[in-house]
């Protein structure tokens, strides 16, 4: 593979010892939400056969509680050679993790006190700043309470979003007066919750939550929450669709924005609210037109829709929606656009992007997000 103007080889089992061995693989649930550690425990394996006497062994993918432990822990001491082994999870964000491997706390836990000056020297010679923890099992739970932190917050801006629609209020408007001035953490917007970690970890942290006899709640409800938020999204178009006097049997949508994210820019699809979108409206509406910046055409077909310009879907589309904040959409010049429409024009922007734009103010466009839609409509 090739990036970044350097050319980097993969093996399947390393080549060659070194003194310090990083795993850093996925670690997938099943569709009822139970963790398969395989993957660990194979790299695990593969460094027991090659590793040197003393290396240091870093664990950074991020696991249920209790897995360094038990899982890596096993496969390296058959090595039968001395080693040093710690759980240092890896926090970036995707597409700022060059940056944020360096400017990012790391947190450190380990196995005992050698394994831990082991681990933190190798670190700090990164000049990063290091958070010692008391134990491996510590260590991984950070991480899990990170990542469904992020789903919690989220979740509770959309479930605000959800009663200010039942009572024909901007959520927005709502969120930001509540934050404004006001020294207490900051609610956030609604949106939609994406991507391979925070759509997964949180059945990881409740995965391990059970296997201490505990069942948590908000996790659970949080992470039903967000999973749900798609389809109520596409509920909200239909009732959009139907209010502004458009058969839904008859009506083309344009959808905008198919990766999990828009800032920063990515093309992965994984935990992406288009799929379950997509699919929704698939079984209502006439045709569903796909447009992003990166995503190939060929997996915009994948997921049931067709590939367009931005001008063509424009111009075939009785509703616009924008699923992601990407930065090309929030800058887009909306005039010419516009001008070659339909109207009556269903216009759901999920992030507001477009809020104050005066050209969704005239006659015709139905403008709205999450559990919003703007009023005045003619």
């Amino acid at each position: 593979n090739e990036h970044g103007g350097k050319t980097w080889h993969f093996d399947d089992t390393p080549s060659s010892p070194s003194p310090v061995a990083i795993i850093c693989v996925s670690t997938p649930v099943s569709a009822g939400g139970t963790p398969n550690v395989s993957h660990v425990r194979q790299a695990a394996r593969a460094l027991s056969g090659t590793m040197p006497d003393r290396c240091l062994v870093i664990t950074r993918s991020t696991v249920p509680i209790g897995t360094t432990r038990n899982v890596v822990l096993p496969e390296l001491a058959k090595s039968g050679t001395r080693f040093s082994l710690a759980y240092c999870p890896e926090r970036t964000i995707q597409g700022q993790a060059l940056r944020e491997l360096i400017e990012l706390p790391q947190v450190v836990g380990a196995l005992d006190r050698e394994s831990a000056e082991a681990a933190e020297s190798f670190f700090r010679r990164l000049q990063v700043r290091v958070v010692p923890i008391s134990s491996l099992e510590a260590a991984e739970m950070v991480k899990l309470a990170n990542n469904c932190h992020t789903d919690l917050i989220y979740g509770y801006g959309n479930e605000i979003a959800s009663i200010a629609e039942g009572y024909h209020l901007d959520p927005l408007e709502i969120i930001r007066a509540a934050n404004a001035g006001y020294p207490r953490p900051d609610l956030c917007k609604p949106g939609f919750v994406g991507g391979p970690c925070l759509t997964k970890d949180p059945l990881l942290f409740a995965h391990s939550a059970r296997e201490r006899n505990y069942r948590p709640y908000l996790i659970k409800q949080a992470r039903a929450l967000n999973a749900g938020l798609p389809g109520r999204f596409a509920k909200q178009m239909f009732a959009m669709l139907q209010s502004a006097g458009i058969q839904l049997a008859q009506a083309s949508v344009l959808v905008c924005g198919i990766a999990y994210k828009g800032s920063p820019v990515t093309d992965d699809m994984r935990g992406a609210a288009s799929i379950p979108f997509i699919r929704k409206i698939s079984q209502k509406v006439r045709s569903v037109w796909a447009h992003d910046f990166l995503v190939k055409p060929s997996t915009l077909c994948e997921i049931g829709a067709r590939p367009v310009s931005l001008q063509q879907g424009f111009r075939l589309a009785d509703a616009v929606v924008f699923l992601t904040n990407h930065p090309d959409y929030e800058k887009l010049d909306l005039l010419p656009l516009l001008s070659r429409s339909r109207r009556p024009l269903v216009y759901l922007d999920a992030w507001r992007m477009h809020d104050a734009r005066p050209e969704l103010m005239q006659p015709g466009i139905l403008y709205g997000g999450l559990g919003f839609v703007r009023k005045g409509f003619e």
